[in-house]
């Protein structure tokens, strides 16, 4: 399959064959399937070299989003620290070339596990064990990263990490909303009245979970993906995201429907909490408030989604289709005033 929406292909082959060593056309480009925002395509050039092109979604997209040189800035600073990334190669500011910005970076080999079928497959029960302990402990070294020997020392405010977090993504929830839903407003408030004490700013991910990593066959992760949003915060936001996205075998269901670390060998969400605890010495103590966030926080992100396919940014597409989408908007935000409950 040679996947070309998103590619203006004489164009983009002239710049590939004038700023990345190495590549030479006539070149394939693929659509890497699993990302419902930035579209990430695998391209290979005519002696079988491999590596991938990002750029935004098709059609009209939000104010201060699906910054291109923003990503490649974080990527090529972390090359220079301990966390694995994907090696930036070059960066594409005209968007004359392809319709929007866009950047290239080397291909890396291993598996990004998405479902149960992607476990069985890939992953034995030992190497899942050890996904669990890396995927956590590659947390830990991104919140450690020595923000001035990388050069991202300004990538944004250090303080009021929430508030800011807060106000940017209720803008968005109000910008794309395609309905009234109260228990957004419900929890934005709750939140926004008890914010903890931030410590010290490290690099937050921001969607920071399995399926946003590369693994290798023991389960170690080789490259952490999709910085789209990544910036300078509180570290704990990440960990009580990670809590959204996961579910251990022996775990309550999450609004979030992935279910591929439920497999028998994943640690369960409690194990996580601990390791993270141990290897990063920070206390976890307000955990739930952080949980509460990643769960409203995912009900905004969603509903952005929702709102883009409904107007065609991949297509036309049939409205019944997407209704999945709509429910986990609804389920999010259903848990996010559930933990609220809890501390409030």
């Amino acid at each position: 399959m040679n996947d070309h929406a998103g590619i203006d292909v004489n164009n983009v082959t002239d710049w590939l064959d004038a700023h990345i060593e190495g590549a030479r056309g006539p070149y394939t480009f693929n659509l890497i399937a699993g990302g419902h925002s930035n579209l990430t395509f695998g391209v290979q050039d005519d002696a079988n070299n491999d590596f991938v092109l990002r750029r935004p979604p098709m059609g009209p997209v939000l104010a201060s989003a699906h910054d291109m040189g923003r990503e490649h800035r974080i990527i090529s600073g972390l090359q220079n620290s301990s966390v694995p990334v994907a090696p930036a190669l070059g960066f594409c500011d005209d968007p004359g070339i392809n319709g929007a910005p866009f950047y290239v970076m080397s291909y890396v080999d291993g598996n990004v596990v998405r479902d149960l079928d992607d476990v069985e497959t890939v992953l034995s029960v030992e190497a899942r064990n050890n996904t669990s302990r890396s995927l956590v402990d590659t947390m830990a070294s991104i919140h450690s990263v020595d923000l001035a020997a990388t050069g991202l020392a300004d990538l944004g405010r250090r303080e009021g990490y929430i508030a800011r977090q807060l106000k940017r993504w209720y803008t968005q929830w109000n910008q794309g909303k395609t309905r009234e839903l109260e228990a957004v407003d419900r929890v934005h408030a709750a939140l926004a009245a008890r914010i903890p004490e931030q410590g010290p700013s490290t690099i937050v991910h921001g969607d920071y979970r399995l399926d946003n990593c590369i693994v290798d066959n023991d389960g170690n992760v080789v490259a952490v993906l999709d910085w789209e949003i990544c910036t300078l915060g509180d570290p704990l936001a990440d960990l009580g995201l990670l809590q959204v996205y996961w579910t251990g075998p022996d775990d309550e269901a999450s609004a979030w429907d992935g279910t591929a670390t439920t497999a028998d060998g994943f640690w369960n969400r409690s194990d996580l909490v601990a390791r993270y605890a141990e290897v990063s010495g920070r206390d976890v103590g307000q955990l739930d408030f952080y949980v509460a966030f990643a769960y409203w926080k995912l009900a905004c992100i969603l509903e952005g989604v929702y709102g883009r396919y409904l107007a065609g940014a991949l297509g036309a597409q049939d409205p019944t289709d997407l209704a999945p989408f709509k429910l986990q908007v609804d389920a999010a935000a259903a848990k996010a005033e559930q933990y609220v409950e809890q501390f409030t």
